[in-house]
């Protein structure tokens, strides 16, 4: 919608084969390293067109284990009586871009979202408990 065009490039098939970031963004002012989703936290790294590479500051916490967030998201939500992230609307977006980079890599084109769903708000903080 916003008019960006990416390319995607994904393998499971690389443990231990490759030297490579989890994820890798390359943009037109610079390249970003983010480390393994599923830990939660690590380094993330920006290196800006003719610069070098800078560690960048987390600025939005979640970076211990925090594998039940979506579910503690909506919990909140349903006591506040507002709105969580994990909408169906969201849900059906995500899966028709799957579908849509399957689509396009079985078919050699480009492939057009039909969908749209609305942009969730900033995370609010999460209260928690040690036990």
């Amino acid at each position: 919608e916003s008019g960006a065009v990416g390319t995607l490039i994904t393998s499971f098939d690389a443990k231990g084969g490759t030297s490579l970031p989890n994820i890798e963004i390359h943009g037109s002012a610079g390249t970003l390293l983010v480390p393994d989703p599923n830990g939660f936290g690590g380094k993330v790294k920006l290196r800006k067109a003719g610069g070098e590479w800078e560690e960048i500051a987390l600025t939005h916490g979640y970076t211990d284990n925090n594998r039940g967030i979506g579910v503690a998201d909506m919990a909140r939500a349903i006591n506040e009586g507002g709105p969580h992230r994990a909408t169906g609307e969201l849900a059906y977006h995500v899966l028709e871009a799957m579908h849509g980079f399957h689509d396009a890599s079985r078919d050699g084109k480009h492939y057009n979202m039909e969908s749209t769903c609305e942009r969730p708000q900033p995370m609010p903080a999460l209260e928690t408990q040690s036990k």
